[in-house]
């Protein structure tokens, strides 16, 4: 069941946002040496921008998560979207929130004229480099920018028929 929503980010989001990217983002501090580009975002000025949207879901019971369950963040270039940064809170794992993400992605692309999506993760989140294949993203090249050795993808866009 799709209960996510995902909608664009506003300024009383910003503090579940950090909560959501920290906690997605936490085990990989200990593989990289150090805080993972997301953590050290600016949060408050990326939703300004207008490049943050999130995914929230409706809570039904006091065990139930409710509220912000995961976030990206996206630049529109000339020619692509690239997608800043992924996040879904671990509680929230298994529940198809980084697919909805994901294909909010794809659409917020095509819905924009872009023809690719770009994205890099750090070489030593081997789970991100599973996932992303599985949805179209094929690996460019593998680089390191500053203290980050990155794995860079892009998944080409179908144009839609009418």
């Amino acid at each position: 069941m799709e209960r996510q929503r995902i909608r664009p980010a506003k300024a009383s989001d910003v503090p579940a946002l950090k909560a959501v990217t920290d906690a997605a983002y936490r085990p990989y501090v200990a593989r990289i040496g150090r805080a993972p580009q997301p953590m050290e975002a600016d949060h408050a000025a990326n939703v300004a921008a207008g490049k943050v949207f999130v995914a929230d879901e409706p809570g039904t019971g006091p065990a139930e998560l409710a509220g912000l369950v995961g976030a990206v963040v996206v630049q529109a270039y000339a020619d692509h979207l690239f997608l800043d940064s992924i996040a879904v809170h671990p509680d929230a794992h298994g529940r198809g929130v980084g697919r909805r993400l994901l294909r909010f992605v794809d659409a917020r692309a095509r819905a924009l004229g872009l023809p690719e999506v770009r994205l890099y993760t750090h070489a030593t989140m081997w789970e991100n480099q599973e996932i992303y294949p599985r949805y179209g993203y094929e690996v460019v090249e593998r680089r390191t920018d500053g203290p980050y050795d990155r794995v860079h993808y892009r998944k080409r866009l179908l144009r839609r028929v009418s």
